[in-house]
């Protein structure tokens, strides 16, 4: 056996309907569709919610709440852990943040948490920081400013 004698089993490929390709075809003339009605016209049948005229249930059930989602805030948030990387008395800001790789991009914000500890003072400029992450920072002899 080659490889360009491989076919697949017999019965598995099954040949796609070819409509409105003239009456010789088989599927010619309404191609299929029947004659009239609302699902012999282009573009015509039903939307998936449609009910046959009932009041939808979407339009039935009471409608509450409101989302919050296009005043969403999207705050990247930066471990102290992570902060390891720079050097000591180094200014740790968003841009530095993105050209170490710590962070893709600054969001709306980034925010410095208390997970890990700090051994070196580094100066953070940065938009918010937890209060456990800002006793770390400043027990080790460095500084905090919000922007």
């Amino acid at each position: 056996m080659k490889l360009q004698e491989l076919r697949p089993p017999a019965g598995s490929k099954k040949r796609r309907k070819r409509v409105g390709r003239g009456t010789g075809s088989g599927h010619g003339g309404t191609s299929c569709r029947g004659s009239k009605g609302q699902n012999a016209r282009s573009g015509g049948g039903v939307g998936p919610a449609f009910e046959g005229g009932q009041m939808p249930l979407a339009r039935r059930l009471p409608k509450r709440g409101f989302s919050n989602y296009p005043f969403k805030k999207n705050i990247v948030i930066v471990n102290l852990d992570s902060l390891k990387a720079f050097p000591a008395g180094s200014v740790v800001d968003p841009d530095t943040l993105r050209e170490r790789g710590i962070i893709r991009k600054s969001g709306d914000g980034v925010k410095v948490l208390g997970k890990g500890s700090i051994d070196h003072a580094l100066t953070l400029k940065v938009h918010a920081v937890s209060d456990s992450a800002r006793k770390k920072i400043e027990a080790s002899g460095g500084t905090v400013e919000v922007m």
